[in-house]
């Protein structure tokens, strides 16, 4: 089974996470930041994917280092699933409307970390959580999955909606991209990823 088991611990965070790239949908979740928790189940249940996190950090400083560390551990989970990537479909784009907002996600599960992401012009507070924060999430999971990511608002306007539309499209596209072929091995002309 293609899972994996990460424990993060530092003077800012405590991470424990759990994911299974062939789940049943099982998803237990408690980061102390309830936006996350949102996110992270729509990420998990559009994806297929199994995920428990049970994580605490700094938040009396600020909510940054939880969802940076957030980020590097499931970035580093979906690596660790893949494994050497035998037979993977390697790419996925993905579009997902949420009422007036419309995002997009494109990845190459490609071994070269690059997220680009094109938010811009929404209200940056929501319920006491900076969205802004979101990019840091983003950006930490590329670097350590090791794969480009490409994250377009086409349109939106409310910023919950805009939350959730990107981290639907995340997991469909991350479970598109993470299905297994015929192939016997990694899809690339180089013979590596």
């Amino acid at each position: 089974m293609r899972t994996a088991q990460i424990t993060r611990r530092t003077k800012e965070t405590e991470i424990e996470l759990y994911l299974n790239l062939d789940g049943e949908g099982k998803i237990s979740l408690d980061t102390g930041i309830g936006f996350m928790d949102h996110m992270l189940e729509l990420f998990a249940f559009h994806g297929g994917f199994d995920l428990t996190i049970k994580a605490k950090g700094d938040t009396h400083v600020d909510l940054h280092h939880l969802v940076e560390d957030l980020g590097l551990s499931l970035g580093r989970a979906l690596k660790d699933a893949l494994g050497e990537k035998l037979g993977i479909e390697r790419y996925a784009d993905v579009s997902i409307p949420m009422d007036e907002a419309l995002a997009r996600v494109a990845l190459d599960i490609s071994n070269r970390p690059m997220l680009i992401y094109e938010v811009e012009h929404i209200s940056p507070l929501m319920g006491g959580f900076d969205i802004r924060l979101l990019k840091e999430f983003f950006r930490a999971l590329t670097t350590e999955a090791k794969i480009t990511l490409h994250i377009d608002l086409i349109r939106g306007e409310e910023p919950h909606h805009i939350g959730e539309a990107i981290f639907k499209a995340c997991g469909k596209a991350i479970f598109r991209a993470t299905r297994v072929s015929e192939r016997d091995k990694p899809p690339s002309t180089k013979g590596i990823l």
